[in-house]
Formats: structure tokens, sequence, C-alpha cells
């Protein structure tokens, strides 16, 4: 379970894929597969969650990692990047981000 505190020592990323209704569902289904399947059992995974908005047009992925270079490694592996190129067919854009805790509340 991810677990936000202030200071932190793990990355957070943050990564908000735009879709429509028609394919939210389909990219959950792929986003669910890749973390079971493939992206939890990379090495400095910790936790990681899934948001979908009412209007099923929107996405927000909140990951956290041990550290940057191991967020980096999985997202350059092969594997991933045949993720990525699936993701991207059902969404208009998706971008991560890392983030450092600035505070909690």
């Amino acid at each position: 379970m991810p677990q936000i505190t202030h200071p932190s020592d793990v990355q957070t990323v943050l990564t908000t894929f735009e879709t429509s209704p028609g394919t939210c569902q389909d990219l959950l289904d792929e986003l669910r597969s890749a973390y079971a399947d493939f992206i939890s059992k990379q090495p400095g995974f910790i936790s990681a969650g899934l948001h979908v908005n009412d209007a099923q047009t929107r996405i927000a992925n909140y990951s956290q990692w041990r550290r940057r270079e191991d967020f980096m490694e999985m997202l350059r592996s092969e594997e991933m990047r045949a993720h990525n190129r699936r993701f991207s067919e059902l969404c208009r854009s998706f971008e991560p981000v890392m983030y450092d805790v600035a505070a909690v509340f």
C-alpha cells in the first residue's frame, strides 16, 4: 500500500492518462495487467494505485520506487516499452512525472 510521508526517502511518480469513456476500461485492464505481470516485480518497486475520474476521461497512476534509477531502468526495458506502445493506442496522451513529497496533511 502506498504510504505518503514527509520527508520521504522514496521516488514518487504520478502519471496521468488522457483517455475516453470508450477506451477507459480497456486501458485500465492493460494497466492492471502490466502491474500484476511485470511492473510490480521490478527491483525497487514499492507500491502503486490507479484512479479513474467519474467521466472516465482520465486515469491517474501513483507509484512509489526505492530510487529514481529503479524506475528509469524499468521504464527503459523492452517489456515496458511494449506496454507503453499498447497504452498509447488506448489513450490520447500520458506522461510519467517524478515528484518529491513537499508536505502531508
